[in-house]
């Protein structure tokens, strides 16, 4: 779907798939998931998929496979260079890595690419028939004669490494005063020029990926999608946490008591409720690298599509998931230890929930964006959320703050998210103090409890419970929830407030889950941003950059169609 330009109808890719599938005799496991090595697809099948992913994007002018035949059986190996030789044989050029292959399978290859140590050309050219044009070449340069039972493959390999030749010559230098190099030159002499030529006149899109971003982030959240729901043990997890948390805040804080303890009881079972948030974020964190490493070494590599894409499909398949959650810990908590409210501070008080676990979603995914594991994330993750979490104001009301970590309180969004949901369940509740809370003294004599507080019942905040009473007169501090939430600062007029302000907290964390990875993954410690949106191809590396050196022999071989003249 992107890996071929948006020319392509949908239906047409979906069509030539099937002949891939067709071609590669893989209906029988066509709807299988891969797995992991051990479970899901077998090595041979594993490899059939490659070539079938590679083959789908339909390339124009090169297949590159880099040693398919690799932890194979014979059987299994002749049977994917088999193949190979029918796509050649069709007009798809390949180019493919190998070491030390059989000779049935060398004889499969029409060209072959020698480098020896160093990443040094000592053979470029026709392999022929019985590999005839390669042993003519080295023995005709002072090599030993190739044994008609002797693996081609192997010969040349002893030849080039151990020197069996009077003077042991340096076959780097014999390839380069050959005339077989000579003409292999003049050819890519000839090719360059003419692809100047081309270059020059050519109207084609050079845009990094074959569709656009819009379709990449369609895609790719679709099969994000998929991927989570082949995974139920991690969704059973996630709604496992939510329930079992949900009911256990609910009922160790159930029924709360319309006293000053009820209300320090609500404002811990919301505290509480931020207790899982690390659980949350570290369940993300693991997947996300099992989806990274996956799109690091196989599709960025192939320009599937664009990073962005990637990080942005994740983020958006977690939201249904951590809605659900939030539904499900809410109703378990919620009701238990507040009861029924209206239906407007009952829904006010889910959007906060949901908020929380949107939040603890864009959280993890800006602490692992830049991390090389879960594990390294995940101690980074103790740390902020610690601090962000002991200095909300539940634990120490921010009066009592020392200076300096007054601060940890006003940046923290704990505080800003338990002041809204806290203002919501207890706004307008009626205070009625216990008796170990409720204040006693007498009035003067002859004096009822309500005369003697007359003057001052103008200022007085608190609750006369028993104003006609002569002695024992019995005060509660407060008459109403929101004057003791006033000493923590939870106020309900900010309760919009507060839910606007942990958008922001959301909308930065995803805005530096980006940025992060961008510095961090696609630069890899880079801070220019001028390629950052670019659908524009990265400049060449010089050709004297481009060379990469290999420290074993390796070999090349490459299947191509006849070509008329």
């Amino acid at each position: 779907m992107l890996r071929q330009p948006k020319t392509v109808s949908k239906q047409e890719k979906y069509d030539f798939v099937e002949d891939v599938i067709k071609m590669l005799n893989m209906e029988e496991f066509a709807n299988a998931v891969v797995g992991v090595p051990g479970e899901g697809l077998n090595v041979e099948q594993r490899k059939l998929l490659t070539i079938g992913v590679e083959l789908a994007a339909k390339p124009k002018l090169l297949l590159f496979l880099d040693e398919p035949t690799s932890g194979l059986d014979s059987q299994s190996s002749w049977s994917i260079c088999s193949f190979l030789r029918k796509l050649a044989d069709s007009g798809q050029a390949i180019l493919c890595t190998v070491h030390q292959p059989s000779a049935i399978l060398f004889q499969e290859f029409d060209r072959l690419l020698f480098l020896a140590k160093g990443g040094k050309t000592v053979y470029f050219g026709e392999i022929g028939d019985n590999s005839r044009t390669l042993l003519d070449y080295f023995e005709g340069n002072g090599a030993r004669k190739c044994d008609d039972q002797e693996n081609p493959a192997e010969y040349m390999l002893e030849v080039v490494n151990n020197g069996y030749n009077d003077k042991g010559k340096d076959w780097q230098s014999v390839w380069n005063d050959s005339q077989e190099s000579v003409a292999v030159q003049k050819e890519l002499d000839r090719v360059q020029s003419e692809t100047r030529q081309t270059d020059s006149t050519s109207s084609d899109d050079h845009t990094e990926f074959a569709m656009p971003l819009t379709t990449q982030l369609r895609e790719v959240t679709y099969r994000v999608f998929q991927q989570y729901w082949r995974m139920p043990s991690y969704v059973v997890a996630k709604i496992a946490l939510s329930v079992a948390a949900g009911l256990f805040i609910g009922f160790t804080f159930f029924d709360a008591k319309p006293s000053l303890g009820g209300m320090q009881i609500v404002m811990f079972s919301v505290f509480m409720i931020t207790n899982i948030f690390p659980t949350l974020v570290q369940q993300i964190q693991p997947l996300f690298v099992t989806q990274r490493s996956l799109y690091e070494v196989r599709e960025r590599p192939s320009k599937a599509y664009s990073w962005i894409a990637f990080v942005l499909a994740n983020i958006i398949v977690e939201i249904p998931y951590q809605v659900v959650a939030a539904i499900l810990i809410w109703a378990c908590f919620y009701y238990p230890v507040v009861g029924i409210q209206t239906s407007d501070r009952q829904g006010l008080a889910l959007l906060f929930v949901i908020q929380l676990f949107l939040y603890a979603s864009s959280f993890a995914h800006m602490t692992i964006a830049a991390m090389p594991d879960a594990q390294t994330a995940s101690s980074i993750v103790t740390v902020l959320v610690l601090m962000s979490i002991l200095f909300n104001g539940v634990l120490q009301p921010p009066n009592a703050l020392p200076g300096f970590w007054i601060f940890m309180y006003r940046v923290s969004p704990f505080t800003y998210w338990i002041a809204g949901i806290v203002a919501t369940m207890l706004h307008g509740r009626e205070v009625t103090c216990s008796e170990t809370e409720t204040q006693i003294f007498d009035p003067r004599d002859g004096q009822t409890c309500g005369s003697y507080l007359a003057p001052l019942a103008g200022s007085a905040p608190g609750t006369l419970q028993n104003p006609d009473a002569t002695a024992d007169c019995r005060y509660c501090s407060y008459r109403v929830a929101d004057q003791f939430l006033a000493g923590s600062r939870i106020y309900w007029s900010e309760r919009w407030r507060n839910f606007g302000l942990m958008w922001v907290y959301i909308v930065f964390n995803i805005a530096m889950a980006i940025f992060l990875y961008y510095i961090f993954r696609v630069r890899k410690g880079g801070f220019g941003l001028g390629n950052l949106f670019s659908g524009k191809k990265a400049a060449k590396p010089k050709k004297e950059e481009a060379v990469s050196e290999k420290a074993t022999n390796s070999g090349s071989a490459t299947s191509t169609p006849p070509v008329a003249n």
